[in-house]
């Protein structure tokens, strides 16, 4: 049984069967590109929180935004006292953390050197919402031993979660 969600967009996409499938909530997206923009030009950053579902698809129906302490154009730190709040709320709501979200102002949506070196979980998404075109671009990535790929990344209509 497919579970994907009954309301989803593809958005045109042509799906690689080896990508993962990820699903971001429209409403979390607005949050997400309203952080990013008011944080801009330096990176905002956050947590992805969510489901599995039996296909092994993820829905990120909650997205945390957190603080980045080193408050920089070109790299984030997550505060770990928000990191710690958020996994407190991601169990009390029955969420399942699934990985991170932060913002290039100026370079492409694509995963920095930076970026891979610090990727320490290979189950984790890594989304990364870029200004650096005309629109914002948001890509998910699974990164492991230093190399990163592109996952396909729908956007759900809905509402977040709590």
């Amino acid at each position: 049984m497919n579970s994907r969600p009954a309301n989803y967009l593809r958005e045109g996409k042509t799906v690689n069967s080896e990508m993962e499938r990820i699903w971001l909530v429209r409403a979390e997206y607005d949050r997400m590109l309203l952080e990013a923009r008011t944080q801009y030009p330096k990176e905002a950053c956050g947590l992805l929180a969510g489901t599995i579902s039996e296909d092994g698809e993820k829905i990120v129906s909650k997205v945390y935004l957190l603080t980045n302490t080193d408050q920089s154009e070109e790299h984030f730190s997550l505060d770990p006292k928000e990191q710690l709040d958020a996994i407190r709320d991601m169990r009390k709501l029955g969420l399942k953390p699934l990985g991170n979200w932060h913002s290039h102002p100026k370079t492409p949506s694509r995963p920095s050197e930076e970026d891979k070196r610090l990727a320490y979980d290979r189950q984790a998404v890594y989304m990364i919402l870029s200004f650096a075109e005309a629109e914002p671009v948001l890509n998910a990535f699974h990164i492991e031993n230093g190399e990163a790929r592109k996952e396909f990344l729908g956007i759900v209509e809905g509402e977040q979660i709590a």
